[in-house]
């Protein structure tokens, strides 16, 4: 992990995240420059490194800013911006009342310095609106907190997330937030940049098994996949839930919903770092998409009480982990299967004895 990696001010934030492979090398750049957003970027080979023009990035055409050195070892590479949050509450006749929205390109960050952890390889980009007319965020806080792994496994807390070492994940939290209507819902909007070539698709997969994260039994993807050979190249994952606690339970879970995968019709912030590495062809040359996530329990009486809300999604390279039967569930089908065969057998054992111990008591007729 490096921190605004040539720069000693930390007025901005920028993270780089860097995964050495034996043949390729996985690079995850998290900034709040412009909006909240991840770049990315596979190489083959493990020489590759980020290189970043502080001058040109902080400066109002940052076109170029950053690039990876050689540029020739990129095999691919893409964008996640976090852009938006949306308040809104449904009146008596079933219509949807939308608040002023938080565009978080307009806020206000911390220094993410204070927050990072070489050792758990965590961060924490802490915002406020840099303008809070309705005074909602005078005691609140929005956050993106990322995690990176170094090896495979799950993630202890709800929603207990499986993960591989080409992951890492972002946890979106609201808290202390004073909602501005009595049953307020949030939505938050996401955008995806992909290069020319690759198709974002949604995927919901829907299991039976709620083991890790209990009465949860739907699973959602964002993979971008190629349209030469169909290969799923990056992925966002998450379980269709958040919580409403900062030591999540069963009964702390917030209905979560997405409506739907478009193809935006607007421009993302030009201050971001999406702009700096890809240049001005965003929109054009590259493919903007987006998608809202919605958050609300009953009449939103979840957030209402607790003021708290957590949103957890995995990203990575290639394809999204597939959560499985655990050996204990797999213990427990086969003894919730087999006992039934088993009895069944034994039934027709002891009846076929019977049959034959009643007919031997009869002697033979000549």
């Amino acid at each position: 992990m490096q921190y605004n990696p040539g720069w000693n001010n930390s007025s901005v934030n920028l993270l780089h995240v860097r995964a050495v492979g034996p043949s390729d090398t996985l690079h995850y750049i998290w900034s709040s420059i412009g909006a909240p957003t991840v770049l990315l970027v596979a190489t083959a080979g493990g020489s590759s490194t980020l290189r970043v023009n502080w001058t040109r990035l902080l400066s109002p055409a940052p076109a170029g800013a950053i690039w990876i050195d050689p540029p020739s070892s990129v095999v691919y590479s893409a964008a996640v911006v976090f852009t938006k949050v949306f308040e809104y509450s449904e009146a008596k006749t079933l219509e949807e009342l939308f608040y002023p929205t938080y565009d978080l390109s307009d806020f206000s960050w911390d220094s993410v310095n204070h927050t990072l952890n070489h050792t758990a390889l965590t961060a924490e980009f802490t915002g406020i609106p840099a303008t809070d007319p309705s005074g909602s965020f005078s005691n609140g806080s929005l956050a993106f907190r990322v995690t990176a792994y170094e090896a495979g496994g799950r993630d202890g807390p709800l929603p207990s997330l499986l993960h591989t070492a080409n992951s890492s994940k972002v946890e979106f939290v609201l808290a202390g937030v004073v909602p501005r209507g009595n049953s307020s819902r949030f939505v938050l909007e996401l955008a995806t940049v992909e290069e020319t070539g690759v198709m974002q698709k949604l995927r919901s997969t829907r299991s039976i098994d709620d083991e890790y994260t209990p009465t949860i039994f739907e699973m959602l993807s964002l993979v971008a996949k190629s349209q030469n050979d169909s290969s799923t190249l990056s992925f966002l994952q998450w379980k269709a839930t958040a919580y409403g606690s900062q030591t999540p339970r069963r009964e702390d879970s917030i209905q979560c919903r997405s409506r739907g995968l478009q193809a935006a019709n607007w421009s993302l912030p030009v201050s971001s770092i999406v702009h700096a590495y890809f240049g001005e062809g965003v929109g054009s040359t590259y493919t903007i998409s987006a998608i809202n996530i919605s958050f609300g329990g009953e009449e939103g009486k979840v957030y209402q009480e607790k003021r708290y809300l957590s949103w957890s999604a995995l990203l990575g390279f290639g394809q999204p982990p597939k959560d499985t039967f655990s050996p204990l569930v797999i213990s427990i089908m086969a003894v919730a299967l087999g006992t039934p065969m088993v009895m069944l057998l034994v039934g027709s054992c002891v009846v076929l004895f019977a049959q034959r111990k009643r007919y031997s008591e009869y002697e033979p007729i000549n």
